[in-house]
């Protein structure tokens, strides 16, 4: 803390929130067998901590996984909801690929350590 009484971001403890990224890459993987809950889980530590990395690179795998998450069950649930119409299993199959895609992808450039440049359609997330 400094002098105002403001907490300031130090390169060190970034690499704590860098962890966090990992453990919730990890978790959104997991949850396929797992029902879901640890994507819960990790979106709920994400917004607990999205504030810490807000103005650095970590702040866009941070958006970029709640993106995944919000997204990917507005899809889920719609493909859910038309699969007595038989086309709800196309669109769980594209919602699942999508989501793994992102996942995957997010994971490869956390451990470049790069930012994610990819512009957000889903600002509102």
């Amino acid at each position: 803390m400094n002098e105002d009484g403001e907490y300031r971001k130090h390169e060190d403890h970034l690499l704590d929130y860098d962890g966090l990224a990992h453990l919730m890459y990890l978790m959104q993987a997991i949850s396929f067998l797992f029902g879901g809950i640890p994507f819960v889980v990790a979106v709920f530590l994400n917004y607990l901590n999205r504030h810490h990395v807000e103005g650095t690179w970590l702040q866009s795998h941070y958006r970029w996984q709640l993106e995944t998450f919000w997204v990917g069950l507005v899809v889920v649930l719609l493909g859910l909801a038309t699969t007595p119409f038989l086309i709800g299993f196309p669109v769980l199959f594209v919602a699942v690929s999508w989501v793994v895609y992102r996942i995957a992808y997010g994971w490869f450039i956390l451990n470049r350590s790069q930012e994610i440049k990819t512009i957000s359609k889903f600002p509102l997330v």
